[in-house]
């Protein structure tokens, strides 16, 4: 039995790719291009892969889209238990900081679930949690632009981060921000773009890795 995940030797930093205009007034508010794949080295801890994550940025906030395919089932979710739904999580820490493996005011939660919400929890859900042993928490948000279209096979989720929504969002003083999303299925397993097994890493930013804001 490995005792110590692959990916837990790697501090591994992702390009963040820049467009100016997002996001859109189309009803998907964007489609992001190929450049802006994030890529989660999922095979190193034979680890499975249905979910391709893509995020882009300008000085207004950043753009994030997940994709999964090789769904049979339904979506399942309950917006008061993101973390036991399907949907993706998001941890971002606009200044990158790693001297405390306690949070700060600029760490921040986000969940993204493609249903959950409304009387019949039909509906995509957004939710922002505050992170358990947190020295600050970041400022709570109640929703963002969210969009989950249904596909053959699974689903598009896009969503828009507005600076307003980023404690500490500083594109030009601080490129470098923490990273970590976790995508949960019932039904096909967990994609993760770090290591996760017996690691803290909702709450430790020091496990995080490295989305860097690149033009």
């Amino acid at each position: 039995m490995q005792l110590v995940p692959n990916r837990f030797l790697f501090r591994i930093s992702q390009p963040c790719r820049y467009i100016a205009d997002l996001p859109t007034d189309d009803e998907d508010l964007f489609v992001l291009p190929d450049s802006c794949r994030i890529q989660h080295f999922a095979a190193l801890d034979a680890q499975v892969s249905f979910a391709d994550v893509r995020m882009a940025w300008n000085e207004n906030g950043l753009a994030v889209q997940v994709e999964v395919r090789g769904k049979e089932q339904p979506a399942v979710g309950d917006a008061s238990r993101p973390r036991q739904s399907d949907g993706f999580s998001l941890w971002i820490d606009t200044r990158d900081s790693r001297t405390s493996h306690r949070a700060s005011r600029f760490c921040h939660q986000f969940h993204f679930l493609p249903t959950g919400a409304g009387p019949d929890r039909d509906e995509a859900a957004f939710v922002q949690v505050k992170i358990h042993r947190a020295l600050v928490d970041a400022p709570l948000v109640e929703m963002v632009p969210l969009r989950v279209k249904k596909r053959a096979g699974g689903y598009r989720l896009t969503a828009w981060l507005p600076s307003t929504a980023l404690a500490g969002y500083d594109p030009e003083q601080s490129p470098r921000m923490g990273l970590f999303w976790v995508m949960r299925d019932n039904e096909l397993g967990e994609q993760a773009s770090g290591a996760t097994e017996n690691l803290p890493y909702a709450e430790d930013p020091t496990l995080w890795g490295v989305l860097e804001l690149v033009r």
